[in-house]
C-alpha cells in the first residue's frame, strides 16, 4: 500500500519523501534524477509484494527509455528482504543465481 511505501521513504528521506521537488541526493533516491542516461548497467529486482516494486519498475523503464541497460526481476510472492527472511527458499536461490549470472556477464567473468 502507498501508506507503507511513504513510511519507508520517510525513514530514509525525512519530510522530503513526500515532496518530489525537494532537493534529495540522487544517491539516496536515484529514480529522482532528471537524467538517467550514461548510467552503468543496472540490476534491479523486487518482490511482487515489495513496497517499492512500482518504483523499481519505473526506474528500470526510465533507464531503458534513455537507451541504458537494466535487468529487471520481479519475484512472485516475495516481499522486501525476502532473501534474508527465507535464505533457503527456491525464490531466494533463483534470485541469487540471477544476480551472479548478471555480475558474470557485466564483468565478463
Amino acid at each position: 500500500p502507498r501508506a507503507l511505501n511513504l513510511l519507508g521513504w520517510r525513514a530514509l528521506l525525512g519530510e522530503a519523501a513526500g515532496d518530489p521537488d525537494a532537493d534529495v541526493s540522487i544517491y539516496a533516491a536515484p529514480a529522482r534524477a532528471a537524467d538517467l542516461s550514461g548510467l552503468p548497467p543496472a540490476f534491479i529486482e523486487a518482490g511482487s509484494a515489495e513496497l517499492f516494486r512500482d518504483e523499481n519498475v519505473t526506474y528500470a523503464s526510465r533507464i531503458w527509455a534513455t537507451g541504458g541497460q537494466a535487468e529487471l526481476h520481479i519475484w512472485n510472492g516475495a516481499c522486501h528482504g525476502f532473501d534474508i527472511f527465507a535464505p533457503e527458499h527456491e525464490t531466494t536461490r533463483a534470485a541469487l543465481d540471477s544476480r551472479l549470472s548478471w555480475f558474470r556477464r557485466v564483468l565478463g567473468l
